[in-house]
Parts: C-alpha cells; sequence; structure tokens
C-alpha cells in the first residue's frame, strides 16, 4: 500500500478529479456532513452498506433457480445500481478532504469500483432481457472488483483513523 501511496505517476488523475471533487466540500456545513464531523462516521462509510448489502445478497439469491429468487436478486442488483451514485458522491467529498498519498490509493479504489457498477449495470441489463446466467456471470465479476475496491477503501479509513 505504501507503494501505491508513493506512486506519482497517479498524480495526473489526482489533479484532474481534484477540483471536481473540491466543488463537493466548498460548502462548511455540507463538508461536516460529508465529513462525518458530528457522527465521526463519514457519510461515505455508512452509504456503502447499500450496494454492498444489495449486491451481494442477489448474489446469494442466485444460488437459487426459482424465478422468484431471480426477480428478487435482479431488484437487489437494480437497487446496488441506483445506490452507487449517492455512495460515489460521498466518496468523492471524503477524497477530496485526503492526504495526497491517500489520494493516490482513492483513484485507483474509484476506478475499481466504478468498473465494478458498470459490470453491475451489465448483470442488470441481461437479467431484465432474461438472460439471468450471463447477469449472475457479471454480478460475481463485479463482486470481485468490489471486494478490490473495497480493501483499498478499507485501508483509506483505516489510515484516516490513525490505525
Amino acid at each position: 500500500m505504501q507503494w501505491l501511496e508513493r506512486m506519482e505517476a497517479l498524480d495526473a488523475a489526482v489533479r484532474l478529479a481534484e477540483p471536481r471533487a473540491r466543488r463537493l466540500v466548498e460548502n462548511r456545513r455540507l463538508r461536516s456532513v460529508f465529513h462525518g464531523d458530528s457522527t465521526g462516521i463519514p457519510l461515505h462509510i455508512i452509504f456503502t452498506d447499500v450496494p454492498l448489502g444489495a449486491w451481494f445478497m442477489a448474489l446469494y439469491l442466485d444460488l437459487f433457480p426459482d424465478a422468484g429468487t431471480q426477480r428478487a436478486a435482479t431488484r437487489l442488483v437494480g437497487l446496488g445500481v441506483v445506490s452507487a451514485v449517492p455512495t460515489a458522491i460521498t466518496g468523492w467529498a471524503e477524497w477530496a478532504l485526503a492526504s495526497r498519498p491517500t489520494q493516490r490509493i482513492g483513484i485507483i479504489h474509484a476506478g475499481l469500483n466504478a468498473v465494478a457498477i458498470l459490470v453491475f449495470v451489465g448483470s442488470l441489463a441481461a437479467r431484465l432481457r432474461d438472460r439471468h446466467r450471463l447477469g449472475v456471470r457479471l454480478a460475481r465479476l463485479g463482486a470481485v472488483l468490489l471486494i478490490s475496491g473495497g480493501f483499498l477503501g478499507g485501508y483509506m479509513a483505516s489510515s484516516r483513523r490513525g490505525t
């Protein structure tokens, strides 16, 4: 992780994203909400539970072959896709306040998660077109990407707390 924190090649991407992310935290009150100043828990950490929970529950339901369970899994994949948007916004707001080494890791974290979201969009599209098996395979791929991105996110959260 320290190697990624020192990877100056990521600075071009950081500089590209930084102005947009900084706009999210220009307002002091909004910044305080995003950053979790009153609770000690950044909003992003709370918001991640919805898409992750929805997608991983869909993966569990995918183990069952009946039509009702497949419909439920499809709805959960859709919930994950929709809830990923505010989750990403809160993540960018948190990222804007981070140190440069953490921002470098954050760029990779965001990239992995963005690809995962696109894969889950593909899974949802496949499921809605009655290509459930393809949707399941895509969801499994998305889960691997989420786990990878989540590992980086966990590292960033623990470095924020100083642990």
